[in-house]
């Protein structure tokens, strides 16, 4: 099977999803890598860094999240972070090479106090020079209309999963909940982080179907996080089968072809991967990476770290303007 490069489709079907993730191993790199050498510098990988600016006592159920009020996982909640000190967390991230900054509050769906203190940060965010992105919960149309108004570049809404299999992850919220948000930020002009994890126990159907519902939307997601499970003692997702790391790769190569333009990226569960994992990822067409020493609440690769593995394989960061 081949796609065209040169036409964003929006009408995949399962059996054709489906037969790509069973291609020959390299076959599907190649055709990931080709796919990806059409709209992106082959050695570049975009650099963002993420931050808790409102961290733990969540009301959602969400399986796999060690913030959720529902679990005892031994995290101590904070409240919304002050200003000052968002910004000179920004800073020490652009200093260390990040060009996007997103900042993430475990709510289930922002107060309008809320959302005027964020645009603060999102202002004294831009004003450094670097883009932006913030992930909230659930908005209303007046709250996205804020937010589009106060600069805000990106929003980041995670379907996480298939709509067959989102109830056994989450109960707290529907999956058309999480659709009607995506569409909220799409028409109000903001460009979308959208994706998912695997290694929920989720079966290849329903990575396949997590693809589709993206790939399917009205338009593709500007950056497509792909997420592998950080396993978190006390959260009901602890003692999940490990994923085969070359499935994760085929994720990766398959989001590739079927969003040729997207930014899709290497997100949680890098600390798990190796070096060689990561490089075969970022074959497969995988441009972007979170930076810092912790995504949220879980941990992630050190910064110098990644300089060196970006060494060794003559990889190059990259702006955010190649979309």
């Amino acid at each position: 099977m081949s796609a065209n490069p040169e036409i964003l489709r929006h009408n995949w079907a399962l059996e054709e999803v489906l037969t790509l993730f069973a291609m020959p191993f390299n076959d599907l790199i190649y055709q990931a890598q080709t796919v990806h050498r059409r709209y992106f510098d082959p050695n570049e990988v975009q650099v963002s860094s993420l931050l808790s600016i409102k961290t733990g006592a969540c009301s959602e159920d969400c399986g796999y999240c060690p913030q959720s009020a529902h679990y005892h996982t031994g995290l101590q909640a904070e409240k919304l972070m002050a200003l000052d000190k968002v910004l000179a967390e920004a800073q020490a991230a652009k200093d260390a090479g990040a060009s996007r900054f997103c900042m993430g509050a475990a709510w289930r769906q922002p107060k309008d106090k809320d959302i005027d203190q964020v645009i603060e940060m999102v202002q004294g965010v831009k004003a450094l020079g670097m883009e932006t992105c913030v992930t909230l919960g659930m908005l209303t149309d007046d709250q996205t209309a804020k937010l589009k108004d106060g600069g805000l570049d990106y929003y980041n809404h995670n379907l996480d999963t298939s709509e067959e299999y989102y109830s056994e992850i989450i109960t707290t919220r529907t999956y058309q909940d999480r659709l009607d948000t995506l569409t909220r930020v799409r028409d109000a002009g903001i460009n979308v982080c959208c994706g998912g994890i695997v290694g929920m126990g989720e079966s290849s159907e329903d990575r396949a179907k997590l693809l589709i519902e993206l790939a399917n939307l009205p338009k593709h997601p500007e950056s497509v996080p792909i997420n592998m499970l950080v396993q978190v003692e006390g959260t009901p997702l602890k003692g999940a089968e490990a994923l085969d790391p070359i499935v994760f790769v085929r994720m990766i190569a398959v989001a590739r072809i079927m969003m040729p333009k997207s930014r899709v990226r290497l997100s949680a569960g890098r600390t798990n991967m190796s070096d060689e994992m990561q490089a075969l990822c970022f074959l497969a067409g995988a441009n972007s990476i979170f930076y810092g020493e912790k995504l949220l609440t879980t941990d992630n690769p050190e910064a110098n770290q990644d300089k060196v593995l970006f060494e060794r394989l003559g990889v190059n960061r990259g702006d955010m303007n190649c979309n």
